[in-house]
């Protein structure tokens, strides 16, 4: 019962009903306010809105184009794109609590060491939802265990992409190159286009052909949730084009056989390095360039594991390096072709001009001995080419001197770039006074002008420069620029570049001294000079050389390197050929280091390469002349 039924008297209701009234004021007023700013927000700005939700959904994205295959010159595939099971994860969508269980079991599966796992998840750190490539060219058996066991490894996704196969590995890897992923200095240059997972040219053709092989990436309009996930393709808006296709000087046959020269004498000697190169002199297309030790280019393909890719740069013997091209040694007796030629042609000597020898020539207290000994007694320049006497042509080159003797090494090609189309190719060395002031503040010396008429002392080469020079020799005069690629190709197959042969120069040698040195060439094989390599089948014509390197052991002896060059005069069945001639359509070069053998190791090499090129019936090698004789022991 109430107070007021009890008596007492009724409270005044003003104030309470005032307060009330107020209070509903203000709900009315908020409530109109929303309902206003709603009616804003739904009706009268509802489109931009939408618009702004739609570019939040949905984003445009790249689709990476295939890259250019890499044919032999008669057609044969040699670098090809295949499918590759990669392993990815998504640092979004892998807890942290739950990383290294998910990283040790990854481990496990893919055979790879935890520690490679996070650095690719750290170095990816700040893009929470894009893939992480973990590891490439997974086994299906593995691919499809780990897409099994997807919810016990959260961010982990398996998928297919595109990777490079080298179809004949180590027997090309020096040509073709390999390719590896895209660096920071990459993406980092103007106008740059690549993923940041893409796959980019590092040595090779796949290196100076990049630009070619790389092709036009796409793009593509994905919806991604508020996560950024990708949740499904909306539009292509750009197709991918794919990259251009080379078409290559090698012949893989050719390539083989070279490889196959070079290896037999590898394994009877030993050789801790060699060169093999194979070319057409009247054009300059390198048919063939082998370089041991080589490595698998497939190894870089397929992902390199560290431990791999530390074996490759801490051997000694350096494998990734192409001994061919950018590797320069002393030519060794290959140099006398510059000798000779500077002398007649400045007229120091005739043809017939006789020129005695003697076991060493003196300056001052300093004696340079002749390769015998003995000396050879007198001879002219077919004689002195054919025993390679080292008197005779000090005597050449100290009449030249320095700088002469180098501007006729120029001629041939020799201290500059050939500009063949690889990359890292080396200068090579030729000493004139000038090189020599800025290098050591002094003139090239007499004895030192000897050993440079020798291509000994400072002299140093590529084996493709030497083969170059002996090009020009069979040709006639012609220094062609080698040339590695034929064609680009677009994904048609139709032409898009066709690379015509380039001339660097006329080496400016007359055609009577050019042609006296190619029969000298012929005199250094009939003479027997090279053993028994008179004896085959075809005219071979071309220079040994031996060239001494390092340090003296305890008897004073050097250890040394070995070269020969060749080339073949064009022959049919019923006519043989004539070195006088310039129709030669091969030349062959070979160089052996460190060979320490008792005969020329390369020759040797050369002998066993066209007896297979040319299918000769006949096997004249003499694998006595490659053991080691002792003469150099560390």
């Amino acid at each position: 019962m109430s107070d007021y039924l009890l008596g007492q008297p009724e409270p005044p209701r003003t104030r309470l009903g005032a307060r009330f009234a107020v209070f509903g004021l203000i709900i009315v007023l908020v409530v109109g306010l929303l309902t206003t700013r709603l009616f804003y927000m739904q009706v009268v700005s509802g489109g931009y809105y939408a618009g702004l939700a739609d570019d939040q959904a949905s984003t445009n994205q790249p689709i990476a184009a295939a890259r250019g295959l890499i044919y032999d010159r008669a057609g044969r595939p040699v670098a090809i794109n295949v499918p590759s099971y990669v392993v990815r994860i998504r640092p979004g969508d892998l807890p942290f609590s739950d990383r290294d269980a998910v990283v040790s079991q990854l481990s496990t599966l893919l055979n790879m060491p935890s520690s490679d796992i996070i650095q690719a998840l750290d170095r990816n750190a700040d893009q929470a939802f894009e893939y992480v490539n973990i590891a490439s060219d997974v086994p299906e058996d593995v691919a499809h265990l780990i897409d099994e066991e997807s919810r016990d490894l959260p961010g982990v996704d398996v998928t297919v992409e595109e990777r490079r196969e080298y179809e004949y590995g180590p027997l090309l890897s020096h040509v073709i190159g390999y390719t590896g992923a895209v660096t920071a200095d990459d993406l980092a240059q103007p106008n740059n286009t690549y993923l940041p997972d893409a796959q980019i040219g590092k040595s090779g053709v796949e290196n100076t052909f990049e630009s070619q092989l790389r092709g036009t990436n796409g793009s593509e309009q994905v919806e991604r949730d508020s996560t950024g996930r990708v949740l499904r393709t909306v539009s292509i808006d750009q197709q991918p084009q794919a990259g251009d296709s080379l078409e290559l000087t090698i012949d893989v046959q050719i390539q083989k056989e070279a490889q196959q020269a070079l290896d037999w004498a590898t394994q009877l000697v030993n050789l801790q390095r060699g060169v093999v190169i194979v070319m057409n002199p009247q054009d300059g297309e390198i048919l063939a360039m082998v370089a041991n030790p080589s490595f698998d280019d497939n190894l870089f393909a397929r992902g390199i594991s560290n431990t791999d890719y530390q074996a490759l740069l801490n051997d000694p013997n350096t494998p990734l390096v192409n001994a061919a091209i950018s590797e320069q040694f002393p030519p060794g007796s290959t140099y006398k072709l510059v000798t000779g030629s500077g002398a007649l042609m400045d007229g120091v000597i005739t043809p017939d001009t006789q020129i005695p020898t003697a076991a060493y020539l003196s300056i001052g207290p300093y004696k340079y001995w002749d390769w015998n000994r003995h000396g050879f007694g007198p001879l002219d320049i077919y004689q002195g080419y054919a025993d390679s006497s080292d008197t005779f042509f000090y005597q050449l080159a100290g009449a030249l001197g320095a700088d002469r003797l180098a501007y006729w090494a120029n001629q041939f090609g020799f201290g500059q770039q050939t500009g063949i189309d690889l990359p890292a190719e080396a200068r090579g060395i030729v000493p004139t006074n000038d090189w020599k002031q800025q290098v050591f503040g002094q003139d090239v010396f007499p004895g030192e002008v000897y050993q440079a008429g020798i291509g000994q002392g400072y002299d140093a080469a590529t084996p493709l420069q030497v083969l170059n020079a002996y090009a020009a020799l069979a040709n006639g005069g012609s220094l062609w620029q080698p040339q590695i690629v034929r064609r680009v190709l677009a994904p048609d197959g139709s032409v898009v570049q066709d690379f015509q042969p380039q001339l660097i120069r006329q080496v400016g040698v007359s055609s009577d001294v050019l042609q006296t040195m190619r029969i000298a060439a012929r005199d250094v094989v009939t003479t027997r000079h090279t053993f028994n390599l008179v004896d085959e089948p075809l005219v071979i014509a071309g220079k040994t050389g031996t060239a001494e390197f390092g340090v003296r052991n305890a008897q004073g002896q050097l250890p040394f390197h070995t070269w020969f060059v060749a080339f073949i005069p064009n022959f049919t069945s019923q006519q043989p050929g004539d070195p006088a001639k310039t129709d030669s359509q091969l030349a062959v070069i070979a160089f052996a280091y460190n060979a320490n053998t008792k005969g020329n190791a390369a020759t040797e090499i050369v002998k066993y390469f066209l007896q297979e090129h040319y299918n000769l019936g006949v096997d004249l090698t003499l694998p006595a002349l490659l053991q080691s004789d002792g003469y150099y022991s560390n």
